[in-house]
């Protein structure tokens, strides 16, 4: 890993990362193994902060296998979860997709910390000699020639920098400087809620589950974690302000309501530990102009429900990776390279969308004017009729309606344990 500090404007490089995230660190990792010179910039300088998406699902995990990493993971801190569901009338999980049925190597989604999985890769990066993650550097605008973009203005602790390469792929999230400055056009999705998000010490052992919760007008997703629950209270969209007027008795009693387990625990919730995201779903509708790439969360952004944005991010780096390794060893990407990152992309992308916004039509009418989650009776007919049709939302969810594989000169034989 590269001091930040460290002046390397006068390096080459065959492509530049903007973002240490998911994507970013991934696409990084393979395209160093396929022999390409590759700058990953990452404006923090450690990957623990705010609203991580912490789900590992099916398809990541089988890229770990592939990379040879998998061993070294399962020794991280994880939980694993086989359902994703909803809490019925009788407080009973509803399984809308049930993992297990997976023809996969790992059946399951894990609850990890993501600065953990992010810094394994990280990790495994500093084997590769053409890799290279420089921590606390932020990408401030592009670089320009005529109509191309050649390269990215960075802020490091020792100043400004540039860096030049073929190829710049903006991984820097959902609200990306790059593609702004692109003037990449976005279509927003439709999403009436934000997040409040917080966590509650705990010694007590909740489901292993995301399913949201609703009780009383109040809903809630509790991922748990080791000592602790990380809560996500859904509240409509615009309306932090009114929230937080109410005061903390008020979020203390809702959650205690909700979780009767949690009830000797919320009374160190405080407000100050309250922190709110924005919810936006949206898609741009060209992911790409000529020496730029976007991917990950700067191409489609997901609401956190159903815990999707860490596992499409983490397959767009490996369809970044495997499409153009070879183009970027020529020094030569093209457009219409590019836009095949974007068509092989989109099926998966498209399906899971649709596949949220069922999540949110059931949802989002339970915090606006209270009641119960339920799907629509169809859906609840046709799967507890025929569980086998669960396997399909567990395959848009967990794998991918065009699932990556890693190529094969990423693969690495696993650690031994």
């Amino acid at each position: 890993m590269t001091d930040a500090a460290h002046d390397q404007s006068d390096v080459e490089y065959d492509c530049i990362i903007s973002g240490g995230g998911p994507a970013g660190i991934v696409a990084g990792l393979l395209l160093a193994r396929g022999g390409v010179k590759v700058v990953v910039l990452e404006k923090h300088n450690d990957f623990f902060r705010d609203f991580r998406g912490d789900t590992i699902h099916p398809s990541t995990l089988r890229l770990l296998d592939e990379l040879g990493l998998y061993n070294e993971f399962a020794r991280i801190t994880h939980r694993r979860v086989t359902n994703i569901s909803l809490v019925g009338d009788d407080g009973q999980d509803f399984i809308l997709g049930d993992l297990s049925r997976l023809n996969t190597p790992h059946p399951f989604m894990t609850i990890a910390p993501q600065w953990d999985f992010l810094n394994l890769l990280a990790k495994a990066g500093e084997d590769e000699p053409g890799f290279d993650l420089r921590m606390g550097v932020e990408t401030t605008s592009l670089i320009w020639a005529d109509d191309r973009v050649v390269g990215v203005r960075a802020h490091t602790p020792g100043g400004q920098t540039e860096l030049r390469a073929p190829l710049v792929v903006a991984a820097d999230g959902r609200w990306s400087k790059a593609r702004d400055e692109a003037q990449l056009s976005m279509r927003e999705l439709r999403s009436t809620i934000d997040v409040w998000w917080f966590r509650i010490d705990t010694a007590q052992q909740l489901a292993q589950s995301i399913a949201p919760r609703a009780e009383g007008g109040n809903v809630f997703v509790a991922i748990p974690r080791d000592g602790h629950v990380q809560m996500a209270r859904l509240i409509p969209k615009g309306e932090d302000t009114r929230f937080r007027e109410q005061g903390i008795e008020s979020l203390r009693r809702a959650v205690a309501e909700t979780f009767p387990v949690l009830a000797d625990d919320v009374d160190a919730l405080e407000m100050d530990d309250v922190k709110l995201l924005d919810v936006r779903r949206n898609e741009a509708r060209r992911w790409f102009i000529d020496g730029l790439l976007c991917i990950g969360d700067s191409a489609h952004a997901m609401s956190p429900l159903g815990g999707v944005g860490v596992n499409l991010a983490v397959q767009d780096g490996v369809a970044t990776a495997r499409l153009l390794a070879e183009a970027l060893r020529s020094g030569s990407v093209s457009t219409r390279d590019l836009r095949r990152v974007q068509r092989r992309r989109m099926l998966t992308t498209k399906a899971v969308e649709l596949l949220q916004g069922g999540i949110h039509a059931m949802v989002e009418p339970v915090v606006h004017n209270g009641g119960v989650i339920r799907p629509p009776a169809p859906v609840v007919w046709l799967l507890t009729t025929f569980p086998a049709l669960t396997v399909v939302p567990a395959r848009i969810l967990g794998m991918g309606v065009t699932p990556e594989h890693a190529p094969d000169f990423a693969h690495r034989k696993p650690e031994s344990v």
